[in-house]
């Protein structure tokens, strides 16, 4: 630890839009600051470079160094890099002893087989899977993520799709298939332009892609089990939408017909009494328009009626893609592994519309 009252960050992986989430909030943070950013592009530029909004607000530069030059003497390394790079720069900073919160895919999996089969590649160090990470979902992992050195930030749909089925998982509800739908804007395919990201053709059109077979998938049914789900078969559909932020998701669930809206009420505001970024609105289903913008994630549900002993709920979900899904969560487990107020610079509403 410092030993100042303000701790330092190093952000290593700066030029992506993830990073530049990390650095609007960490510069408006009462408690942390930015110490370095590593990044191969824009060497040697400011930040608001690769990062237009950040003008004149820090004379941070864009530096090419190593993950331990960056995080020497700092407090938490705040890693934006993409998967598969992340995993072969985790242990120097391991051995550098600072605290680590990921943002990849690549620490999130306790199955090496898993992280294969989804990722394409062998883990370069399959002994850090299990144990070395807790998962970062402050509403399932809190204590233990208080507890930890190193945190492995949940992907954009996982969050999205765990948040709203997570309250029928604890009770033990989630057994069998679960259906699932979820619409993303372009930005969680990164800054680098993209044939499917490109503008003229994305702003005009909707198309499924990596149907069954999305890097996430495992990633959610390994944490539903954890949260009490059984036996879980997830049958998930990205959708690329005309967005630029945003995820909306709807999942599909049968449970018996004893199981009435009540009952799931109940649970919903169980599971979400008193978490500072989880809301059920009232009156209307989640939107992304609502929490765009913001760390905050929407969930909502409608209960079917009952047909041949069973009954079919569906599972609304809605953030940002950016910020709940990606830097505002990593921040989020930032203040909690640091001792910190774990809302800290991340209570600011979006905007509307």
């Amino acid at each position: 630890m410092s030993n100042t009252n303000t701790l330092k960050a190093a952000i290593i992986g700066g030029s992506g839009y993830g990073a530049g989430e990390m650095l609007r909030r960490l510069l408006i943070h009462p408690n942390v600051e930015v110490a370095r950013v590593a990044s191969i592009d824009y060497v040697g530029e400011p930040v608001w470079a690769a990062h237009p909004n950040l003008t004149g607000l820090t004379d941070l530069v864009f530096e090419d160094i190593s993950p331990r030059e960056a995080a020497t003497g700092c407090d938490v390394a705040l890693l934006a890099l993409p998967h598969k790079v992340t995993a072969t720069k985790v242990p120097e900073l391991i051995e550098l002893g600072v605290k680590i919160v990921d943002m990849s895919g690549d620490f999130r999996l306790r199955d090496a087989a898993a992280y294969k089969r989804y990722y394409g590649v062998d883990h370069p160090h399959p002994e850090l899977l299990d144990g070395q990470f807790v998962y970062g979902l402050p509403e399932l992992n809190r204590e233990k993520i208080k507890a930890a050195t190193c945190v492995a930030s949940p992907g954009c749909f996982a969050t999205t799709i765990e948040l709203g089925l997570l309250p029928l998982a604890k009770a033990g509800l989630l057994n069998g298939p679960v259906h699932v739908t979820a619409m993303t804007g372009s930005s969680g395919s990164g800054a680098a332009a993209k044939p499917g990201t490109h503008h003229p053709v994305r702003s005009v059109t909707i198309r499924a892609y990596k149907p069954l077979a999305h890097q996430h998938t495992p990633e959610i049914v390994q944490t539903l089990g954890d949260a009490g789900a059984s036996n879980v078969a997830l049958r998930f559909v990205p959708i690329s939408a005309p967005l630029s932020r945003g995820i909306f998701a709807t999942a599909y669930v049968e449970v018996d017909e004893s199981v009435d809206a009540d009952r799931i009420t109940a649970l919903y505001d169980e599971c979400y009494a008193g978490e500072p970024f989880v809301r059920r609105p009232p009156g209307r289903f989640p939107e992304v328009a609502a929490v765009a913008g913001s760390n905050y994630v929407e969930v909502g549900f409608s209960v079917g009626e009952a047909d041949n002993g069973k009954r079919t709920v569906t599972c609304f979900s809605a953030l940002d893609n950016l910020i709940k899904g990606g830097a505002g969560q990593a921040i989020q487990n930032m203040n909690l592994i640091l001792g910190l107020d774990e809302t800290a610079s991340l209570k600011d509403p979006g905007s509307w519309p």
